[in-house]
């Protein structure tokens, strides 16, 4: 894990997302391309309350605001990243051999692009991690963003806690279940999870196909990895998953939570709830989630 995407809209989001994604690299020497793309005023007017109604002078109006506001976001998350670099002596770098020495390093990129969500899914694809803030005011773009990131890059997306973070290989929390979601979760973060200082995999029964055995059967696997981890077993209850969860996480004050995301299909979990659909939407601390 050597190339984080993080992205950077130009908004209050940006120190959370920065924060977290220097915390991540650090521990393994990465790169971060901060990414920023300009949105086409026509494409935001789609995702922006009450534009698309507007006619005439009007709209030409609600356009020349968009392009006013796309302005100011590209130079503030500009500056958000100059800020970081600045205040945590990040080295620039386009290529490993602009890296003298092991260390985190970043880079600037600024796209227009009148496809900006797709802009971001082919970045994504590119590097091993993608960080991203939640969604928490229009901004131009759709407000499925992320589960677009999630479902088509392929990568492991991390979505950044609102408060900043310094470290988030403390205590992480695998949770586990018997699905490829899980698999490629775990398999796209091991060398985070050798770096983590402890490693709780929590597992609960849901319906057919997780068991204690398992659970007990992975955790050994993991140690050939180099991790160490600690396996939680928990009978099916009529607390919500979720629920459960995030309690465990408090109680262990995990750093950050690692999971699979979407085993039972995006559409079932919009309609119905379930735990990527939960996480995704709120949480109070870093999770990651790979499809």
């Amino acid at each position: 894990m050597k190339t984080i995407l993080a992205l950077a809209g130009g908004s209050d989001t940006d120190k959370a997302v920065f924060s977290t994604a220097l915390a991540v690299a650090k521990p393994l020497h990465a790169n971060l391309e901060c990414l920023h793309v300009w949105i086409d005023p026509a494409e935001a007017a789609a995702y922006t309350p009450h534009v698309a109604f507007a006619r005439g002078p009007s709209l030409q109006a609600a356009l020349g605001d968009l392009e006013s506001e796309g302005r100011k976001r590209a130079s503030a998350a500009l500056h958000h990243f100059e800020e970081l670099c600045e205040s945590e002596a990040v080295e620039i770098a386009i290529k490993p051999a602009d890296v003298p020495h092991a260390c985190v390093s970043a880079s600037w990129c600024e796209k227009h692009h009148d496809d900006a969500a797709g802009r971001i899914v082919r970045y994504a694809r590119h590097n091993d991690l993608i960080v991203i803030g939640r969604r928490s005011r229009s901004n131009g773009l759709p407000s499925d963003l992320v589960e677009q990131v999630l479902i088509e890059s392929g990568r492991p997306v991390l979505i950044a806690s609102p408060r900043a973070q310094q470290s988030l290989i403390g205590t992480v929390l695998v949770c586990w279940k018997e699905t490829p979601e899980s698999a490629r979760a775990i398999a796209a973060t091991l060398p985070l999870l050798a770096a983590a200082n402890r490693v709780v995999v929590a597992s609960i029964e849901e319906g057919t196909g997780g068991s204690p055995e398992n659970l007990y059967h992975l955790v050994q696997r993991l140690e050939w990895d180099n991790i160490i981890a600690e396996p939680l077993w928990f009978r099916s209850s009529s607390t919500p998953v979720p629920d459960r969860l995030e309690g465990l996480a408090t109680e262990i004050d995990a750093d950050l939570i690692i999971m699979g995301g979407y085993g039972h299909g995006r559409f079932r979990e919009m309609v119905f709830g379930g735990c990527t659909q939960h996480f995704l939407d709120q949480s109070d601390r870093p999770v990651l989630l790979m499809h």
